[in-house]
């Protein structure tokens, strides 16, 4: 079952293959000089807030952007947003896309379109409790990611390595992260 509607996207401002690498390489030699002359510049921390709004939506904010998750009608939402799960999935390949183009350009291969997909499988028995034995989340994710340009399937198939060695969502659902939860009484 899929329960997703398309919605337009938010606009982001065009840029050309030389812009991006130009702010590509720029990041890179910038963040590189910054962690040599300071080590613990490497080490950040995200923080994202959250406040519950309608029946089970959120307004989150993360730094000066705020965003609506919500969930569809059949899951006890009012399906004025993406759900949890769909951002997640839209996390990973963002943050897909991002790494496939910095490290693009950090081995010099061409990419000249990127586009990806997400695909998760999630068994609701485990989310409303009617089946123990079933894990609340994704048991399975696929992700398609397709690039275009004049490079050899080998190529791409070194970019893909690199990518995966590297990108941090992706990390975040192929590993086990400590999360440590506490809930406070307001």
């Amino acid at each position: 079952m899929t329960l997703t509607d398309t919605a337009a996207p938010a606009s982001v401002p065009s840029v050309s293959a030389d812009e991006r690498a130009e702010r590509l390489t720029t990041a890179g030699a910038a963040w590189s000089e910054r962690i040599q002359n300071a080590p613990s510049s490497a080490n950040l921390t995200f923080t994202v807030t959250g406040e519950g709004t309608g029946s089970v939506a959120s307004t989150i904010t993360a730094g000066k952007h705020t965003f609506t998750i919500d969930e569809p009608a059949p899951l006890a939402g009012d399906d004025a947003a993406a759900s949890p799960v769909e951002y997640a999935l839209g996390a990973l390949i963002s943050c897909q896309i991002v790494v496939y183009r910095l490290y693009a350009q950090n081995l010099g291969i061409q990419v000249d379109d990127i586009r990806a997909t997400a695909e998760g499988d999630l068994n609701v028995t485990g989310l409303f409790g009617i089946d123990e034995n079933v894990r609340p989340g994704f048991s399975d994710v696929r992700l398609t990611i397709t690039v275009t340009g004049p490079e050899t399937q080998e190529r791409y198939d070194e970019l893909h390595a690199a990518v995966d060695a590297h990108c941090p969502v992706l990390d975040l659902f192929a590993n086990t992260t400590p999360v440590s939860v506490n809930v406070v009484k307001g």
